[in-house]
């Protein structure tokens, strides 16, 4: 995937700088969007495409650290914050969740490696969402006695004593693993379990 399949966001209330960011993304290859304030931003219908947001600290009405926050429980682009200061305490203490800082002017070669970082983040975490959306739909495929009989087939206990402790026949539970196993084209019971991990499926313990 080029440059020109990725998105990169500007938001800063100074005309100067999102002129000056635009035009210097779009030159190394990247597609770009300005907005003044927060709200343009989120009312910008944003392409499917790995992006990053490039967010100034210091926006009228909300500005980049309390946006950050609003923003925290949503799907959005990993985010770069800008600022003309020094950086503050507080843009520091979120840190774990910005994937870096610019300081203006910003510097090409700094610009470059802070919006790889971002979009290369972005990647994974999409490519994260689409296997679980996927996983998700394989589960929704599961019938209801299925559904209810996957936590023990991952606990992986023989069948013998599965049907024992659950006074179920080996044969009705050896009859769902396969179905299980077919509809969340699982492998191996070890595929199974890794899916059933992802998708924060409880395991049964056994009780002996």
């Amino acid at each position: 995937m080029s440059p020109r399949d990725e998105m990169v966001f500007v938001v800063d209330d100074d005309p100067r700088v999102r002129e000056a960011l635009g035009e210097l993304l779009e030159s190394l290859g990247w597609q770009a969007e300005t907005f003044a304030v927060a709200a343009d931003y989120l009312a910008h219908a944003r392409p499917d495409l790995p992006a990053c947001l490039i967010l100034d600290v210091e926006l009228p009405g909300i500005n980049g650290i309390e946006f950050q926050k609003q923003l925290s429980g949503d799907v959005h682009p990993p985010i770069v914050f800008l600022t003309g200061h020094d950086i503050p305490s507080s843009v520091r203490a979120t840190q774990g969740e910005a994937v870096g800082f610019l300081r203006k002017p910003v510097g090409e070669s700094d610009l470059v490696a802070a919006v790889r970082g971002a979009i290369d983040r972005d990647r994974v975490q999409r490519s994260a969402r689409a296997e679980l959306n996927e996983l998700e739909r394989r589960l929704a495929a599961l019938t209801p006695q299925e559904r209810e009989m996957l936590p023990l087939v991952v606990s992986g206990p023989p069948n013998k004593q599965a049907a024992a402790e659950h006074g179920i026949s080996e044969t009705t539970i050896e009859m769902h693993r396969s179905k299980i196993m077919q509809k969340m084209q699982a492998t191996s019971l070890a595929d199974l379990v890794q899916i059933a991990e992802k998708l924060q499926i409880p395991v049964i313990r056994s009780r002996r």
